[in-house]
């Protein structure tokens, strides 16, 4: 956005000098004016001239020549200031997300997996300069897009993420989900490598130990975020499916694994966060967008334009035109 500045704004202390410019025309002018002793001036009561009026106008006609050159000295010019991004190191992200059938538990609202895709939406809209990918796992796992800097891809994986029933089988296998996400990072050339491991559960599935896959992980210098997302105590958790196909939920104690998880984060110089509802979930990605900044180099350019020279010219003007006037029609008069 444009705006205007002046490069010497010292100039305009200048102003100060015109009331004792005007208090010197008005009286010392006066004194040394020329003065003529008749007997009789009756006869020049209200006969000043148009000419003869024109006289105190010079004046100010020099005084305003006068401020446009000391607006001019002042430099006033519109500034207009853009930036160009240079360079860049982003971070390459792996979300890394339980979709066995227990997410569909009730202690977040909707469930989780909703909760989950709401939360994980607005954190990856916000990673403008990040490449994102996502796993999604339970007793197997698999590559839902692999890491992108297309937010478009990003947005409609996550968006379509789904309880995978009759896709995968159903089950928590923590470990395979972390190699999944490790080999679409391992071989990555950003300055920061970081996956978001969530899951509701106990790791019961798969042929990976999740300690073992945060070994790998930290070999590659791989940092992993795990989150634990389900209420302290009970949920409604899906139990079986009626006769006409809904889901039945009832109430069931919540097991999340946290030792292994906050293990798993502990040996990635990571983090481990828990969720036990939608307020959490939302501060724990805020937290985590917080912890992981990408590097972003960026050029200013500054655009001036000098607005100096038409107030040079009002003034050069406005001192032609005193000149003219004082060499010809006012030339008896002054």
């Amino acid at each position: 956005m444009e705006k205007i500045a002046f490069l010497n704004p010292h100039f305009f202390w200048l102003f100060l000098l015109f009331p004792l410019l005007v208090y010197w025309q008005k009286k010392i002018l006066k004194k040394i004016a020329v003065s003529l002793t008749i007997s009789n001036v009756e006869s020049f009561r209200n006969k000043a001239t148009f000419y003869s009026k024109l006289k105190p106008f010079l004046f100010y006609t020099k005084l305003l020549a006068l401020g446009f050159l000391i607006i001019a000295l002042a430099r006033p010019r519109t500034v207009d200031v853009s930036t160009k991004q240079t360079n860049k190191n982003g971070i390459d992200i792996v979300m890394t997300i339980d979709v066995s059938s227990s997410m569909l538990a009730q202690d977040l609202k909707p469930n989780r997996l909703e909760a989950l895709k709401k939360v994980a939406s607005s954190f990856a809209n916000n990673r403008t300069n990040d490449r994102i990918g996502i796993v999604v796992y339970a007793a197997e796992s698999y590559t839902k897009t692999p890491v992108t800097s297309d937010q478009m891809i990003v947005q409609q994986a996550i968006n379509s993420i789904q309880y995978e029933n009759g896709i995968l089988n159903d089950g928590t296998g923590i470990g395979i989900g972390l190699a999944t996400a490790i080999n679409r990072l391992k071989d990555s050339k950003a300055k920061s490598r970081i996956i978001i491991l969530l899951t509701d559960g106990v790791n019961n599935s798969g042929t990976i130990d999740p300690l073992m896959a945060a070994e790998i992980g930290k070999k590659y210098g791989i940092k992993i975020y795990t989150i634990g997302i389900g209420t302290n105590g009970r949920a409604l958790f899906p139990y079986a499916k009626s006769f006409s196909g809904e889901i039945v939920y009832r109430m069931m104690d919540v097991k999340i694994d946290e030792s292994t998880l906050k293990e798993i984060a502990s040996k990635t110089d990571g983090k481990y966060f828990r969720a036990t509802d939608n307020e959490k979930l939302k501060a724990i990605y805020n937290e985590i967008n917080k912890l992981e900044k990408s590097e972003i180099k960026e050029k200013t350019y500054t655009n001036y334009t000098e607005w100096y020279r038409p107030f040079v010219i009002f003034a050069l003007v406005l001192l032609l035109i005193d000149i003219i006037l004082k060499n010809t029609i006012l030339r008896g008069f002054i």
